[in-house]
């Protein structure tokens, strides 16, 4: 999109020009400007110049019915002339702008001045031999010529670490952004649109819709191109994303037809011939326009970056790969509004700055000791004047101890933190492919672990969404099971195949089995399947009538909503007169009846009293099985006068009842067995269905969410409601308080109830740990619950687009096991980052520790810059790969959930770090200052300047790392288990790194000589490192043996990290870092209409761009606007569309139209 400026664009599209030539009756240009009129303008405008959609479909060569004929050569012409319908991705950021990223480490950048400093410095000679003496110390001791010149290895060494440090991290961040890529392509390629092509109906990738096919459009669907529509249903569209209007536009062939890429089908269904993909549609347009701000942002970017100071360069975010403002204000909404998402990221970030700063402090006192003793010792203590000639071997000193310092800090500063979790998740996320969970935001995987409720829906997650019709009552007569169509009376059949037929979406279908004896496939929606197959259960067939009757031939539709919840289709009669077919919940449908047909197939007069009678007899038994009732009716209407359609609430009533339907909706057979998984673990799992409440408590028993005998709430939404608004109707939360704890089944729920339920969850304060919850939506209208949630799960199969942009992680298979599965993963990421924490800190206190009491005591570090890089590499690298790709056990499932409050670092793992920093420091200390007689060699201490490297420090380095190799192992467990080495074989990662990293071990202590400040070891003094190591294991078991009750005092160790909920003014910069892992995925989100919402803020841009203001005004004005309108995104952040919905179905009319009657029956 960068890559193509608006000046080369038009050039190419006036070459365009001339291809009138080319076959088609439209040029590229004639059909941009004609897609950017609206309303009537449009239909005026198609009348006069093209002769209305039919005149437009035949300059484009396509036939309104059939669609394009599909012949290859006739596609590749079309995109030639009218582009491909994908919107180019900004170039991803080469190798050598990562290493350049990964370079602006702060502490990295000391590292390298001071090398530089000492580099300079060691190629200085003073002049005359006799300054040698009188600098005193300085030159110290024994040093040969040879010695001198080597002084240039140990700046060099300090460099190449620095390099390899970098191009680790640079080659990590290059992977991830691979990885990103990879996962963008996949939900790419998910995204798939019903097009007819050769008159048959197929799905076609995005990404192949050309200009001139006929796309279906239905509710819930993302418009994936800009059309003209030839035929439509009771079409609303929500166009907020492009014009930031809330209200549904209501499009019709004859008023307005004009269609835009990226706005909602919010209700209807219809069909449109498509004008303008890819770059030129209305949203690729503005795209081109936004790219255009992609480069002066980008310097924008870094002055902000220059100022967030270290702290934050640790917690570094990836900048994200589409650029441009609308990105950078999405994702300041994207982190305010997800504030609260990631637990653990929140965390961590704290962590990290607090040990930062504890490393600084230390490594400060460290230098300011060495300079000061040096200082002391050799001017106070011995009188030596200051002398010229000496300067810049005092100065090699001093850079010296300046080295030591920020090796210090090197260590102290965990740079693998945010590795080790960029790791985890991305291999989490990977993984989890396989089980069905494809995540769209990174650190929902990781939330999910804390989910302490999930809010399921019953249709196609609990159940198979196979749904086949298993009773019914017609004529007077309820039949357990479908009887013999002679069984039923010829008119009654008549119509109750014609109402079937007729009155269900067209692209419903039941099509054969993909192999031999497997059960036909349903398509479209199921419960519509479910009647299709009851009319060829009773030996009739669908599609005659079907082709009798076309769907443009469909006089008026009203199409099912949330707020009707039923569906009618009116058609003209051969005498000219009007028959509306009706299907919908069987307690709504009959209260609209006041006739049904008799035995014999006549209407007769249908008394409330036979209501209630018929509710008991015949609809509670049925929803006691299980099953979904569905009523079928009629009403015919005079030709004369022709009813006013439009007032629908005397056009839906008086109707004729012709038969109940019970659909059965098999549940799956793995959910009962993960929903008592998810009990165990700590998780409550609440059933939130549109179903009535005998069905749905029939279900949930079923499935073991409730068990008979307990004490739990199943109630429907009109109780709900009742129980939770006051006398003024307004929700409160401490109503709210006294349901949802024994809550577990709500039927009949509008969306809105589900998102009441799901925000007073969340906000309740009832319990000492805010709950996390997690829900699950497939509807258009579910979008507003799976914003809210902490993570929102769409169904993969079922789910409609709109589902899809608001949900966190997508289930593939639409199976509610796969969410235990994404419960586990979460858990492991959890105790992969604490299992890492856990080693990092051990180290890191250790080192610490050794390099600042060394300084001070002896003068200079027992652990050299060069070997504290090692380690540092080893500790933050290494083992962040090593720990953090262990695959989940079972075993995850059958703890509690931690909570938000709860300290990273667990009192068992401060009792770990303890323990093993203090054998740690035993050990070392002892052979600091005791191994020479031990071992019988000379003495490391107190060496002069550019001395040879001590065979005594060598071991102290060599025994260091030993012990952080086996502590490695130690690490695995962090719940005080006693078998660390179980499973151990099944991370192949985690071993190859332990033996790698100990060869390497063996080749820098061998041959890496002066750089590595190394001396080699012979084989005894070998067994004696590794030895020592070894004892670490021994230890590991002595610290497990310790109850953790003895140490009161640790509890408060741990503490340090509990996340402070985070004042308003604090929400910006932090979320800086805490976010990163929801800017991770943003990187790689090319999928233009993924973009969509993210344009919706871009408003202000389209309006200069129509009222045709330069570019640059654009820009300007965007820039203003980012900073203006972050405060209101905070409250925008479920687009408009929804709050229309939402007020819609709170209004008092329809509530009473949602909700069941009070039911009677008991199952």
């Amino acid at each position: 999109m960068g890559d193509m400026t608006n000046s080369d664009f038009y050039a190419k599209n006036q070459r365009n020009e001339g291809n009138h030539a080319a076959g088609f009756g439209c040029s590229l240009m004639e059909l941009r400007s004609l897609m950017e009129l609206r309303g009537s303008e449009a239909v005026v405008k198609l009348q006069e110049d093209y002769g209305g959609v039919e005149g437009l479909c035949k300059r484009l060569k396509t036939s309104p019915t059939e669609g394009l004929a599909g012949a290859q050569p006739d596609l590749d012409k079309r995109k030639e002339l009218y582009g491909r319908n994908l919107i180019p991705p900004k170039k991803p950021k080469t190798f050598l702008q990562l290493v350049w990223e990964a370079l602006q480490d702060v502490t990295l950048i000391i590292l390298e001045i001071a090398a530089l400093i000492s580099l300079g410095l060691s190629f200085y000679h003073p002049p005359g031999q006799a300054s040698g003496e009188s600098c005193g110390t300085a030159a110290g001791g024994v040093e040969d010529e040879g010695e001198a010149d080597a002084g240039w290895i140990e700046g060099a060494a300090i460099l190449l670490s620095v390099v390899c440090v970098v191009l680790v991290t640079a080659f990590n961040d290059w992977s991830k952004e691979k990885q990103f890529r990879g996962l963008q392509s996949r939900i790419e390629q998910e995204q798939k649109f019903q097009v007819v092509r050769g008159s048959q109906v197929i799905q076609l990738p995005v990404s192949d819709i050309l200009v001139g096919d006929i796309a279906q459009i239905k509710y819930g669907d993302l418009l994936p191109a800009d059309g003209v529509l030839i035929q439509g249903n009771d079409l609303k569209i929500d166009e907020s994303s492009l014009t930031g209007e809330s209200d549904h536009v209501k499009k019709s062939a004859d008023k307005d037809p004009m269609l835009l890429s990226g706005t909602h089908v919010m209700e209807g269904s219809g069909r449109m011939v498509v004008t303008a993909v890819g770059v030129n549609s209305q949203t690729g347009i503005i795209f081109t326009l936004l790219g255009a701000g992609v480069e002066e942002e980008e310097k924008k970017e870094k002055k902000v970056k220059k100022q967030d100071g270290a702290a934050a360069m640790e917690m570094q975010p990836l900048k994200s790969a589409e650029g441009g403002e609308a990105d950078d204000k999405e994702r300041k909404k994207v982190s305010v509004s997800k504030k609260e998402k990631s637990v653990l990221q929140g965390k961590l970030t704290k962590l990290a700055v607090q040990i930062g700063k504890a490393g600084l402090l230390m490594s400060a006192i460290t230098v300011i000791i060495l300079v000061l003793y040096f200082a002391i010792d050799n001017f106070v203590m011995q009188k030596r004047p200051w002398m010229p000639e000496c300067t810049p071997i005092y100065i090699q000193y001093f850079v010296k101890f300046f080295i030591i310092g920020v090796t210090v800090l090197v260590v102290a500063v965990p740079e693998g933190l945010p590795l080790a979790v960029t790791i985890s998740l991305a291999y989490s996320v990977k993984k989890m492919m396989k089980d069905n969970n494809l995540v769209r935001h990174l650190d929902a995987c990781e939330t999910m672990g804390n989910a302490t409720a999930i809010c399921s829906d019953k249709t196609g997650t609990l159940t198979t969404n196979r749904m086949t019709a298993v009773q019914c009552y017609v004529g007077d007569v309820h039949y357990k099971e479908i009887p013999d169509p002679g069984a039923l009376p010829p008119k009654s059949l008549e119509l109750l195949v014609n109402a079937i037929s007729i009155n269900s979406a067209y692209t419903t279908k039941i099509l054969p089995p993909d192999k031999e004896g497997g059960l036909p496939k349903q398509v479209g929606n199921k419960t519509e399947c479910g009647l299709l197959g009851l009319v060829l259960d009773l030996k009739r067939d669908y599609q005659p009538i079907r082709n009798q009757i076309p769907e443009e031939k469909l006089y008026k539709v009203y199409t099912f909503n949330s707020v009707r919840k039923s569906m009618s289709t009116v058609i003209k009669l051969p005498d000219g007169s009007f028959r509306m077919y009706s299907k919908g919940a069987s307690e709504i449908v009959l209260k609209k009846c006041n006739h049904i047909l008799s035995e014999v197939g006549e209407p007769r007069v249908f008394r409330p009293r036979d209501k209630d009678e018929m509710v008991k007899k015949v609809i509670e038994p049925m929803a006691c099985d299980g099953l979904r009732t569905i009523c079928v009716a009629y009403r015919d209407f005079p030709s004369d006068p022709e009813p006013n359609w439009d007032d629908e609430n005397n056009i839906l009533n008086d109707l004729v009842a012709i038969c109940v339907v019970g659909i059965e909706d098999p549940v799956r057979p793995e959910v009962p067995d993960a929903i008592q998984k998810c009990q165990r673990a700590g998780i409550t799992v609440r059933m939130v269905t549109g179903d009535n409440i005998n069905t749905a408590r029939a279900i949930a028993i079923k499935c073991g969410i409730i068990h008979p005998g307990e004490d739990f709430l199943c109630i429907d939404g009109k109780e709900f409601n009742r129980r939770i608004r006051n006398e003024k109707g307004e929700v409160e939360q401490e109503r709210i308080d006294k349901v949802w704890p024994k809550l577990r089944v709500l039927a009949r729920s509008s969306p809105t109830d589900k998102h009441t339920l799901v925000k007073g969850i969340i906000d309740s304060t009832m319990a000492d740990q805010r709950q996390v919850v997690a829900v699950t939506g497939d509807g258009t209208n579910d979008g507003p619950a799976l914003k809210k949630a902490d993570v929102g799960f769409a169904m993969g199969i079922a789910g409609t687009d709109v589902a899809k942009e608001a949900s966190d992680i997508i289930l593939t298979d639409d199976n509610f096991s796969s969410i235990v599965k994404a419960v586990m993963w979460g858990r492991n990421v959890y105790d992969s980052i604490s299992k890492f924490l856990q080693f990092q800190l051990t180290v890191n206190v250790v080192a610490v520790i050794v390099a600042f009491t060394g300084a001070c005591i002896t003068q200079d570090s027992p652990l050299k810059a060069v070997q504290m890089l090692w380690v540092n590499l080893i500790m933050d690298t290494f083992a962040s790969l090593a720990l953090a790709t262990e695959p989940p056990t079972e075993s995850l499932l059958k703890r509690k959930p931690y909570g938000r409050n709860k300290p990273l670092i667990s009192s068992t793992m401060t009792k770990n770090i303890l323990g093993h920093g203090v054998y740690q420091l035993v050990i070392i200390f002892t052979l600091l200052f005791a191994g020479e007689k031990i071992f019988d060699i000379d003495s490391g201490r107190n060496a002069p300047l550019h001395s040879p490297p001590s065979e005594h420090y060598t071991i102290i380095f060599n025994t260091f790392v030993m012990m952080q190799l086996f502590n490695e192992i130690n690490a695995r467990k962090i719940h005080g288990e006693r078998n660390v080495f179980d499973g151990i074989f099944r991370n192949p990662i985690f071993c190859s790194i332990v033996f790698g990293t100990f060869a390497v071990q063996i080749v820098i202590v061998q041959f890496g000589g002066k750089p590595f400040s190394c001396q080699p070891l012979d084989l005894e003094k070998w067994m004696w490192c590794v030895f020592l190591g070894l004892g670490e294991l021994v230890w590991g078991q002595v610290i497990a043996t310790i109850p953790n009750s003895r140490l009161r005092f640790l509890r408060r160790a741990g503490q340090l990290t509990q996340k402070d909920e985070l004042p308003e003014e604090d929400v910006n910069e932090e979320n800086e870092e805490i976010d990163h892992a929801e800017r991770e995925l943003r990187r790689g989100q090319i999928l233009w209409f993924r973009g969509l919402n993210r344009i919706q803020t871009q408003i202000e841009v389209v309006n200069t761009f129509k009222s045709g203001t330069s570019f640059q005004g654009a820009g300007a004005l965007r820039r203003q606007s980012s900073t203006t309108s972050q405060t209101q995104d905070v409250t925008n952040v479920s687009s408009p569309s929804h709050v229309s919905l939402s007020n819609a179905l709170s209004s008092p009319t329809s509530t009473t139209a949602a909700t069941a009657p009070p039911t009677t029956g008991q199952c």
